[in-house]
């Protein structure tokens, strides 16, 4: 597993840490000995926990300038279970709005060690928290980032990889009215999961959407995916008859695979450009000349 390096103070859609976060969510699905293994020798953090109760698993990395949170997702194999889970209801839910209640229930599981794990990892407040899952996981995420918006914790970005809808029209716009900047839905040509549950059940999509094409372009054309959809009208019980393809984008692999792709090996990160780049900029604003000392 490669390494997984999260820049803070990104404001925007980030690729490198779009990366980062789905290499992230792709090794939630492995053993937690194997997970924190990777996340103190590989990754460089200093603090993890595992949560695994109920059924619902995530874990927590931070060091001293960011805290990630990955939810673990759903395995393909449990996808239909979804479609005819008694739990798609609506619910009340964080943000004034109503929600998926299985998953809304899923989190609730782990809510309170999360949240008492996360105040320990960074009591003042003052560190970047990245929140990210795959499938079941990025819903988890996106609900876990509306709890902490309604307690006051300030979450830097939420990236998702194959989300399915969360909640209804009134949560994804108090949502969206919060978070919209920094919160970045990424799906993978016909990933089934993304299209449930179903809009004719109340639901609704959330954050910036980005759409990965059959060419491993990303896109940005909701328009574009619209017209997509609307090709896709069929019945919902004949879903598996026609989304068998739309099983296989759902994989978390393809979607690790397409987002290293767009990662030029011309972006690699050249850690003195951008220290001069920093010391530019300091003399210019202070006045001060500041220079690199040379290490022997």
């Amino acid at each position: 597993m490669s390494q997984i390096r999260l820049m803070p103070y990104s404001t925007s859609f980030d690729i490198g840490n779009a990366v980062a976060l789905v290499r992230a969510s792709e090794l939630s699905y492995e053993e937690p000995g194997l997970i924190e293994a990777e996340a103190i020798r590989e990754w460089g953090y200093d603090r993890f926990h595992f949560v695994d109760a109920g059924g619902t698993q995530v874990f927590l990395a931070a060091n001293d300038d960011c805290v990630l949170v990955c939810f673990r997702g759903t395995e393909v194999r449990e996808i239909e279970d979804w479609i005819t889970d008694t739990r798609m209801e609506l619910v009340a839910g964080p943000m004034g709005g109503k929600v998926h209640a299985g998953f809304y229930d899923a989190l609730s599981k782990v809510w309170q060690v999360v949240d008492e794990i996360l105040r320990r990892m960074d009591p003042r407040g003052s560190k970047a928290v990245f929140l990210t899952g795959h499938s079941l996981g990025a819903a988890l995420a996106t609900l876990a980032a509306a709890r902490w918006h309604d307690i006051g914790r300030r979450v830097k970005a939420v990236y998702t990889f194959g989300q399915p809808r969360t909640g209804d029209h009134s949560f994804a716009r108090n949502f969206n009215f919060a978070f919209m900047p920094a919160t970045f839905r990424i799906v993978n040509q016909n990933d089934l999961v993304t299209r449930i549950p179903p809009r004719s059940f109340g639901y609704s999509h959330l954050g910036t959407f980005k759409y990965i094409t059959s060419d491993g372009q990303l896109a940005s054309d909701i328009q574009w995916w619209q017209r997509f959809l609307d090709s896709w009208n069929v019945a919902m019980d004949n879903v598996f008859q026609w989304a068998e393809d739309g099983v296989g984008d759902h994989r978390i692999c393809q979607y690790r695979s397409f987002l290293e792709n767009q990662i030029r090996p011309t972006e690699t990160v050249d850690l003195r450009a951008n220290l001069r780049r920093f010391l530019r900029t300091a003399n210019r604003l202070t006045g001060i000349t500041i220079r690199p000392r040379r290490v022997a």
